[in-house]
């Protein structure tokens, strides 16, 4: 009989972290490099989760899913965009584009303009830069709010809507023009607010 000192030390498992902040951190690092490599719709999770060493399962644990995955690891967003998708639509149709505006604005300024600024430098001479841009501000957001609405044409409102948010943060965390770069969030959102609304939901013939 072999006694309990001499039995064996079971065998550390290789390959897959524990499910600890490690394993999250392991999955940013692994998502920016696969996000990069692929871009969003090549991207998979099993591939991500793969690179990070851990079960795929880990990615809804940790972030709920690709999409909130893309936005923490290479937007650096300090939320989930369904998230902002579901409280940009809660309410009337009518006071759409000034909570678009809004929200926007209050993640960015959370974060003083989180990676935008350097995203948006690097669209010139980097396609992955563009593309981040793009899925985040199309796929993952206004394609979204656009179909949550009935209206003509989504596509084009929610390029439309696209060009004016770009826009607000080119002259809010970039270029910084006065007024508009330290105007309150009231000011701006009810300024740019109509424009929006008309993006989404006017005549845009």
């Amino acid at each position: 009989m072999v006694s309990t000192a001499e039995q064996p030390t079971p065998a550390k498992r290789r390959g897959r972290r524990p499910g600890g902040q490690d394993t999250r951190a392991a999955l940013l690092e692994a998502a920016r490099e696969v996000f990069a490599e692929h871009g969003f719709e090549r991207a998979t999770v099993r591939a991500i989760a793969g690179r990070a060493g851990v079960d795929a399962a880990m990615v809804n644990h940790w972030f709920g899913g690709k999409d909130a995955l893309f936005a923490q690891a290479v937007l650096k967003l300090p939320v989930n965009p369904a998230d902002l998708i579901g409280e940009v639509l809660d309410g009337p149709v009518e006071g759409l584009g000034e909570r678009l505006a809004r929200r926007f604005l209050t993640v960015w300024d959370a974060t003083e303009g989180g990676s935008f600024p350097a995203l948006v430098r690097s669209i010139a001479s980097h396609d992955e830069a563009a593309t981040s841009l793009r899925e985040f501000l199309l796929h993952h957001v206004l394609d979204k709010v656009a179909a949550g609405i009935s209206t003509d044409r989504p596509a084009l409102r929610a390029t439309l809507c696209a060009s004016q948010i770009v826009g607000m943060g080119m002259a809010r965390y970039v270029a910084k023009f006065e007024p508009f770069s330290t105007a309150d969030i009231d000011t701006l959102a009810a300024a740019v607010g109509p424009t929006l609304q008309r993006y989404l939901t006017g005549d845009i013939d």
